[in-house]
């Protein structure tokens, strides 16, 4: 059996972005590149996976991912989201971003689209996060305009613990009182909820069909040098033992 019928369909390195298959470059510009290692988040997207179980139970689990560091093949049978899939102003603003937005958490707007995604990911995983959880959903995010107030009282919004905006300062108590001034001002509102779209998590993109059918063994992924004279095989490990049974193989290899 020669070599190119040992290669299976996995050759081929498969995924989809905002819903469709991508078969070229696909020219979306809302991601920004920051400081392309890492540190900014203004490159956020979310990566998801169909992850079978034997209950008969299928499911796919979410990731926001910084993707200055995101490997090519480790994209194979994974549907890449990006900030124009989740809504626009042309067709219609997700909630996620409506919030940001009419909370006043973008200035300059450069870290918004990675803000935007760690939250919908996040969103994605739990419909009903607490505030706990939406501030650890930001630690790799970035922002130097706002001072993270306005961008954290908007999002506070889909928490289990709603608030009028007047007691997401750090000058406030838990009635909303303002400390340290005897005159006691009040705190003056950033939003109106009422304006709020509501947020319907049943309605969001359902994962690609075809990546469902595909994903039975992910692991092993093979492509061509550059020369087109062998193949290379990149390997995507599904849990960490499988990481370790594959650096066994490759020192036995050598």
């Amino acid at each position: 059996m020669t070599d190119s019928q040992n290669r299976t369909s996995s050759d081929e390195l498969i995924f989809f972005v905002n819903g469709k298959k991508v078969r070229r470059v696909v020219g979306l510009t809302g991601t920004k590149l920051g400081c392309a290692e890492g540190g900014c988040g203004a490159c956020t997207v979310m990566l998801s996976r169909y992850q079978p179980f034997h209950t008969n139970k299928l499911i796919s689990q979410h990731y926001a991912v910084n993707a200055c560091l995101a490997p090519l093949c480790s994209l194979h049978l994974v549907a890449v989201t990006t900030v124009e899939g989740i809504g626009s102003v042309a067709r219609k603003l997700h909630p996620v971003q409506e919030r940001i937005a009419k909370s006043h958490g973008s200035q300059c707007g450069f870290c918004t689209p990675g803000i935007v995604m760690s939250m919908y990911a996040l969103l994605r995983n739990n419909p009903t996060p607490s505030m706990a959880d939406v501030e650890e959903a930001f630690q790799g995010n970035l922002c130097r305009c706002t001072g993270y107030r306005p961008i954290l009282e908007g999002y506070k919004t889909f928490t289990m613990v709603r608030t009028d905006g007047k007691n997401g300062c750090c000058m406030a108590n838990g009635n909303g009182d303002f400390q340290g001034s005897k005159d006691k001002p009040e705190a003056t509102s950033l939003y109106n909820t009422a304006d709020f779209e509501p947020y319907d998590p049943t309605q969001e993109v359902i994962f690609p069909p075809e990546l469902m059918v595909r994903n039975t063994n992910p692991q092993e992924i093979h492509s061509k040098t550059l020369n087109q004279a062998k193949y290379l095989v990149a390997y995507k490990p599904d849990h960490h033992l499988h990481t370790v049974e594959h650096k066994l193989l490759c020192q036995s290899k050598i």
